[in-house]
């Protein structure tokens, strides 16, 4: 079985990687992360969503491209190696696909075509605090369709006008605006902004008729594999800037590519993105079928894909030596996505757990 890109799939991440080399080098994402008053760059939101990409999943029916998921895998690869500051995940990962898995066929018509053209932001609320969501740990509810609870942290909650949140009976559709209020939270990375949300009776509209935590599961499963290929696409990244500057700095004559250290930093960088790739890419399949293998094969891409982009951001600011850990090197950027893309729906010891427990359901069948 070939688990490789196609032809066409491979030119569409052909020209997705000239677009971001044009559009999103360094500085674009330093802007943001300089910038406490930008929480992403809007000029690339508008001009990713004139390319089609936030539409890429979607149906042609619901103004999407309708090209699959596949596609979408691909692009996430290249936002990844971009390092892109925009809300391109809680938009399109979670967003989208609870609207596609869940949504009924007006809620669909209604929001689909918006996000697909770039003009809503979207936002998906879990957690209410610290530790994993469970249906003890959830608070928010509702009442004659008002809303009522907190979130927190959110993705892109500050920036989004349509929030999916989970609640104690299910998910539930919340329009930014009457009774909802964001505060914006300090993190990490910047880049990608995180806020407390509060709502007040907020008018909501129900997601589905599935319990809520099975229902922000099967979210978080398509999720996770698109992440993964995000967190691929900034490990791959990392490790070609670590060659690039091994090959370049020069120690006692030679340069430090050729020092037995830096060369085992650099294989063992290769050898864990390669084996999230070829995890990410079972995902790709799972999700692009809707298989039942689709929760073993995302939390196995998650766990690989937070496991080799952590690696491999760490190791790029060691090779790079002191300079590594200068605000002015570009290290610091990846470093800080990988640790905020390896908390983003659910933290890598969730996802171990989950793996283990998939695994064990599979070998009991």
């Amino acid at each position: 079985m070939n688990f490789d890109y196609s032809d066409d799939q491979k030119m569409l991440k052909d020209e997705a990687r000239k677009f971001l080399a044009a559009k999103c080098d360094a500085k674009v994402v330093r802007s943001v992360l300089d910038n406490a008053d930008r929480a992403y760059d809007e000029g690339l939101w508008k001009g990713v969503a004139e390319q089609g990409w936030l539409g890429v999943a979607i149906p042609e029916e619901f103004g999407g491209l309708g090209l699959g998921h596949v596609e979408l895998c691909g692009l996430a690869e290249e936002l990844g190696r971009a390092c892109a500051p925009i809300p391109f995940a809680s938009t399109v990962y979670f967003v989208a696909e609870a609207l596609m898995k869940f949504g009924s066929a007006e809620q669909k018509a209604k929001w689909l075509p918006k996000i697909a053209a770039g003009e809503v932001i979207g936002a998906f609320a879990t957690s209410e605090g610290k530790g994993p969501v469970t249906a003890r740990s959830i608070g928010t509810s509702v009442s004659a369709g008002k809303l009522s609870g907190e979130k927190i942290p959110v993705t892109d909650g500050d920036v989004a006008d349509l929030i999916v949140v989970l609640a104690k009976d299910g998910l539930y559709l919340v329009e930014k605006g009457e009774g909802v209020s964001a505060e914006v939270l300090e993190t990490l990375d910047p880049t990608r902004s995180v806020a407390k949300l509060t709502f007040s009776n907020a008018p909501a509209a129900k997601l589905g008729s599935e319990d809520g935590i099975a229902a922000m599961q099967a979210v978080f499963d398509r999720a996770a594999v698109l992440l993964a290929f995000e967190q691929v696409g900034g490990a791959d990244k990392s490790l070609e800037m670590a060659k690039a500057y091994a090959f370049e700095r020069q120690a006692f004559g030679r340069a430090i590519a050729g020092y037995q250290a830096i060369k085992h930093k650099l294989a063992d960088m290769y050898v864990k993105n390669e084996i999230a790739r070829s995890n990410a890419y079972y995902g790709a399949w799972a999700l692009n079928t809707d298989a039942g293998e689709l929760p073993l094969a995302a939390a196995t891409a998650r766990v690989a894909a937070s496991e080799a982009f952590w690696f491999a951001s760490k190791e790029n600011i060691q090779t790079h030596g002191g300079i590594g850990f200068t605000w002015e090197a570009d290290p610091q950027l990846y470093y800080r996505r990988s640790r905020q893309l390896s908390l983003v729906a659910g933290a890598p010891a969730t996802w171990r757990e989950r793996l283990v427990s998939q695994l064990e359901m599979k070998n009991a069948a």
